[in-house]
């Protein structure tokens, strides 16, 4: 048995300057007698402290508060753009990054387009960006953060499998930080997005919450009492590869019947070009005819979703159905009541989410799924970049992105 040991000196600072930093970066602007009162350290601890944050450009002084008889205390914060984070989504078709800053404001945005491409490619096509990113940094930036489909070891940045990037325990975070010389941390993508939303999506104060990001893959991002749930295996939330139909399409993993087979974008958009050569009436026919150069094109199907043509409709609303009803498990097994959902596929809008949320309630003991909120997500394009952001902040500095 491992007995704990003494905290040593040093570990004990460390402790004491993110605790500060924790406060000035969630109370702000706050004055050193405040930061030692909340903190319970002594207005000496935190002295000595603020040298060191003074030093790392980490604190800045904004003024003056009000008085209460004596001097008036001196207010700080920590600088929005003390440190510039760069954060990676590895994402449908293209691999997008961005510059933030500490309040989570975005100075640059760049990606590089996939191509269908996977394995060694992909990876080098993510290397490429990186190296622009962190060309166009104004100063040696904090960190990488990276949101990846998979199955990823935190602990090692490792992605163990990634289904449709044909990644098998790929050293990633390894290989970067040897490339950059810069911290990386690497997360599942829906996972990183989960944090992004729970951290300043504006939702409603919950315990917990679930994101499902919907695209080329399908997986969800667990929050659970204010902190992301991963499982003992790193894998929690891989609902895309769990049985859900009884067709036994196959999938890329290997099984047949897995949930991406059909409520997935590259499924919904295979399911309409199949069926539209069937349908003569639908404005989907020319592109089922077309399906050697390509189908059915989401361009084409929002366009007639959005029409009402009801070969889209039943097409689109079907897939958020399937979806639904694996949603409808996940509402049974972990009775979270905030479920958010993100991807390509939210394009469809309350139509698409109108199937999911009916399929839910039904797949689900009424008690649990009455009392859940099924809802698109806020943050947009940007949500797995400002997670990854999210997360290489919380690793290295102890800190949330600021709402």
């Amino acid at each position: 048995m491992l007995l704990p040991v003494k905290a040593t000196h040093q570990r004990t600072r460390e402790h004491n300057v993110r605790l500060v930093l924790h406060t000035l970066a969630e109370m702000g602007p706050i004055s050193r007698a405040d930061i030692a009162r909340r903190t319970r350290l002594t207005r000496t601890t935190v002295s000595d402290v603020m040298v060191d944050l003074f030093a790392d450009g980490l604190v800045e002084e904004v003024g003056r508060g009000p008085s209460s008889g004596g001097k008036a205390p001196i207010l700080l914060r920590v600088p929005r753009d003390a440190r510039q984070l760069i954060g990676v989504d590895v994402g449908d078709g293209q691999v997008r990054g961005a510059i933030v800053n500490l309040a989570g404001d975005i100075h640059l945005r760049d990606e590089e387009p996939l191509g269908g491409r996977d394995g060694d490619e992909a990876l080098v096509r993510l290397e490429r960006l990186i190296d622009r990113l962190v060309s166009h940094a104004s100063g040696p930036p904090l960190g990488i953060g990276i949101g990846t489909p998979g199955l990823v070891d935190t602990s090692t940045g490792t992605v163990r499998w990634a289904v449709h990037l044909d990644w098998r325990d790929l050293p990633l975070g390894a290989r970067l930080r040897a490339r950059t010389g810069l911290p990386v941390y690497v997360a599942n993508d829906s996972q990183a997005a989960a944090l992004a939303e729970w951290t300043f999506g504006g939702h409603a104060p919950t315990r917990g919450m679930i994101v499902v990001k919907v695209g080329t893959g399908i997986g969800a991002g667990i929050i659970i009492d204010g902190r992301l749930y991963q499982g003992d295996g790193f894998g929690a939330g891989e609902i895309g590869h769990t049985r859900s139909a009884g067709n036994g399409l196959p999938c890329r993993c290997g099984r047949r019947g897995c949930l991406e087979t059909v409520a997935s974008l590259p499924a919904t958009l295979a399911s309409a070009t199949s069926r539209a050569a069937r349908h003569p009436e639908s404005s989907l026919a020319g592109s089922g005819r077309a399906a050697d150069n390509g189908g059915v094109t989401l361009e084409t199907l929002l366009a007639a979703f959005a029409a009402g043509d009801a070969l889209a409709v039943e097409v689109v609303r079907q897939a958020g159905a399937h979806l639904g009803q694996t949603l409808g498990g996940v509402i049974g097994a972990l009775d979270i009541h905030d479920i958010v959902l993100i991807g390509p596929m939210t394009a469809f809008g309350e139509g698409w989410l109108e199937a999911v949320q009916q399929e839910a309630r039904r797949s689900a003991l009424a008690l649990l799924s009455d009392h859940t909120h099924i809802s698109l997500g806020r943050l947009g394009g940007d949500v797995v970049e400002l997670g990854a952001a999210a997360l290489l902040m919380t690793a290295e500095l102890g800190l949330s992105l600021a709402a």
